[in-house]
């Protein structure tokens, strides 16, 4: 048992596995046991795993669940709001590109900003926009997640969902920096913890290690790629799941939370939901995301032996989803109206609640100039229908009438 421990213990710090076909190679071949005795280690180890909690996924299971009212509620209006998107795309469809490129800009800033990854504004459009290149580390996190995302708008028929497949988008991910570990699984274990004013860290999830972490991410993968193949489970339901084991895997060293955002792009591209096309999915997150870290949270609890309560997580994402394809709605509407741009500007400002700045004015309105809507906004302050605040980029807006 000593000499089973030690070893263990060597290939743990060394950072050399990663499955346990590659213990057995250890095993066998560096620490010089034999064969059988190799073999018979692996299927102790495996079994010691099991024995203390490893937990297995079926996907299956998820048919015969109960799911709450809400639940039904969200799809239901989800597969709604799909129905309007698609007559919207047939009938302005040009008008709806321009939501694309804002949206590209928005959860290529969002996303990263989550992570504490940022640069200024004219940067991150002149980044996406492929108009510069990246000047520092940060600015090379953000160039990969343009490219992943690209990637997923131009080719996401294609990709399929497998651990390769998801090795390579975080080797891209990673394509204008040196890091050694991408598009590799991790080689250290990693810790969710949350750090506090007094100074100290406390571990809230602790997720696989990293020689359980291969066959898990090939296993949700199976899974998902089967109950959806066979038509087992409703993909609103399927997706939040998926994505909730990836980030209790947390399968890479780092990026784990940027790849999930843009796995749930992609799947939900697969499925037909387009939204995330036109509304940016990871702005919403990041609007509210102590909202996503507590739904995350939720569910995380009980995750190793099967036990969670993954509901707060399927009702955080669908909400999500919903509220994107609202706001879908919404911008359409002003797109379709053939007003004056003050007018149009007029309409947008009717949807904002509380304060707003010109930019979130020009997200609503995509055909019209910047010129045009610093204009416009100037005629409605003098109008006296709004008010103008602050100074310089601490300039906004606020409704009067």
């Amino acid at each position: 048992m000593l000499v089973f421990v030690c070893i263990i213990q060597g290939i743990y710090l060394n950072n050399k596995y990663h499955t346990y076909e590659q213990i057995f190679i250890e095993i066998y071949c560096y620490y010089d046991y034999d064969f059988d005795y190799s073999l018979n280690f692996v299927y102790n180890l495996r079994e010691m795993v099991v024995f203390k909690g490893m937990r297995d996924f079926n996907y299956s299971k998820i048919r015969d669940q109960k799911w709450d009212s809400d639940i039904l509620a969200y799809i239901a209006a989800i597969y709604k709001e799909m129905g309007k998107q698609e007559q919207y795309l047939k009938q302005r469809s040009a008008e709806l590109e321009k939501l694309v490129e804002i949206a590209k800009i928005q959860s290529t800033e969002a996303s990263n900003a989550i992570e504490g990854i940022v640069t200024t504004n004219t940067r991150i459009k002149q980044l996406v926009e492929e108009k510069t290149t990246p000047r520092n580390r940060d600015e090379q996190e953000i160039a990969g997640y343009r490219d992943v995302l690209n990637i997923i708008h131009d080719s996401f028929d294609t990709i399929s969902v497998t651990r390769n497949y998801i090795l390579q988008l975080h080797k891209i991910m990673y394509n204008h920096m040196n890091n050694p570990m991408a598009g590799k699984i991790k080689n250290v274990q990693n810790y969710i913890s949350v750090k506090y004013l007094d100074g100290h860290t406390e571990t809230l999830f602790t997720p696989l290690a990293p020689f359980e972490t291969a066959e898990a991410l090939d296993k949700i993968c199976e899974e998902y790629n089967r109950v959806i193949g066979n038509f087992e489970v409703e993909p609103l339901i399927a997706i939040p799941i998926f994505i909730h084991d990836f980030l209790c895997i947390h399968p890479f060293n780092d990026g784990n939370g940027r790849i999930s955002r843009l796995l749930t792009t992609l799947l939900l591209y697969k499925n037909g939901f387009y939204v995330g096309k036109y509304i940016s999915l990871e702005a919403k997150i990041a609007q509210n995301k102590d909202l996503y870290y507590d739904a995350l949270n939720r569910s995380q609890n009980g995750w190793h032996d099967g036990s969670e309560d993954i509901i707060p997580f399927i009702k955080y994402l669908l909400g999500i989803i919903l509220s994107a394809y609202k706001d879908f709605e919404d911008r359409f509407f002003i797109i379709e109206t053939k007003l004056p741009a003050v007018e149009i500007v007029k309409k947008a400002t009717q949807n904002k609640l509380g304060k707003f700045t010109k930019q979130d004015i020009w997200e609503l309105c995509p055909s019209l100039s910047i010129s045009s809507i610093e204009g416009s906004l100037r005629k409605l302050v003098e109008s006296g229908e709004l008010e103008r605040k602050g100074s310089g980029k601490a300039t906004y807006y606020v409704r009067l009438k």
